[in-house]
């Protein structure tokens, strides 16, 4: 089965843009209520996912960063701890499993990496959960 029954398309998912600060970045992850956002870059095309423990690491580890100076700092001066892998929207449901296992959700972009959207780990287990029991 084609990944796009499950596509939960880019207009209607929380994301960041690659030119963000720190501090709009974690506004953004809060006003989601995400713990991880995708990160697109001007053209559209998807450049990681950037998660709270991101962040945290990011304050912790670098000197003369705190809330108030967050604004001063790029999201792409993060070091991203995991890397979430993204797939084709032509993938079938049986690429997504092994990714579902490690992220809470999975990118999905075109063949230029164009982001369209994202597969949540929920709708993945639930079709694999019918699948098994049908």
């Amino acid at each position: 089965m084609q990944i796009s029954t499950f596509l939960f398309p880019k207009d209607k998912v929380a994301f960041i843009t690659s030119s963000m600060s720190m501090k709009e970045a974690m506004d953004h992850l809060e006003q989601s209520h995400y713990s991880a956002i995708p990160i697109i870059n001007g053209e559209g095309k998807y450049m990681g996912t950037l998660s709270e423990g991101d962040l945290l690491w990011k304050l912790k580890n670098t000197p003369g960063l705190h809330f108030d100076n967050m604004h001063e700092f790029p999201i792409t001066d993060i070091k991203k701890r995991s890397r979430n892998e993204c797939v084709s929207i032509n993938a079938q449901m049986d690429d997504m499993l092994a990714l579902a296992a490690d992220q809470n959700f999975v990118p999905v972009v075109n063949n230029d990496r164009v982001f369209l959207g994202i597969i949540r780990r929920k709708d993945i287990i639930e079709y694999y959960t019918r699948n098994i029991t049908d």
